[in-house]
């Protein structure tokens, strides 16, 4: 397999999306778009170490593009080399009935009330919902775009309020504490699109730097 220089997916040299060739090397896209991005600059892709890395308020972050994957992050970091309290990051981003129906099946968690709307609507809820820890993972994919390489650690939650199928959830996480050997505590909530508070928490997470080439 062959690795999209612009976004990082792996490619099928022998079925890719599209192709390129510059000064004798091909390289293979998963995309015309991907392709597109590459021949637009094609020095700031050979030139990085890992080309493929997303910047996020001109921050570099671990995220990848993978394929187009849906929502918005918001980095709020006074020094991207050395996270202290403060600093926070946010992903918003809608959950869809296809990606609630793609999660049960992913872990086997298919509890009718998030699946089934006539044996939902006799519960205390009177409706389906999402499953919570499908929204608590927005959680950790905000945590994994700070600067740097964040390793979760621990993560305390509590459900505060369900999480209606195909509302809009923002993911907040702030650093509250920074303790011993570059670990930090930070404050974690999901709020909807109504500012409810649906899950809120406390996360341990450790920040490593980005690997380099060698």
């Amino acid at each position: 397999m062959a690795i999209d220089i612009a976004c990082g997916m792996e490619v099928d040299p022998e079925d890719p999306g599209a192709v390129t060739e510059i000064d004798g090397v091909e390289y293979y896209f998963c995309s015309e778009g991907c392709k597109e991005q590459f021949q637009a600059d094609p020095q700031k892709f050979l030139a990085a170490a890992f080309p493929f890395l997303n910047e996020i308020e001109d921050m570099q972050t671990p995220r990848l593009p993978y394929g187009g994957v849906r929502g918005e992050f918001e980095l709020s970091v006074a020094d991207e080399e050395q996270l202290g309290v403060g600093d926070e990051v946010s992903l918003t981003r809608s959950l869809t009935d296809d990606e609630v129906r793609q999660f049960a099946r992913i872990t086997s968690d298919t509890n009718a009330l998030h699946l089934n709307d006539e044996f939902a609507e006799r519960t205390r809820f009177g409706r389906r919902i999402a499953h919570g820890t499908l929204v608590s993972g927005l959680i950790s994919a905000a945590l994994a775009a700070f600067p740097g390489m964040t390793i979760y650690l621990s993560q305390e939650l509590e459900f505060v309020a369900p999480a209606d199928v195909g509302d809009t959830f923002t993911a907040r996480c702030r650093i509250v504490d920074r303790l011993a050997n570059d670990r930090f505590r930070v404050a974690t909530h999901v709020e909807n699109q109504d500012d409810d508070i649906v899950i809120q928490g406390t996360a341990t997470i450790l920040i490593d730097d980005l690997p380099h080439l060698h």
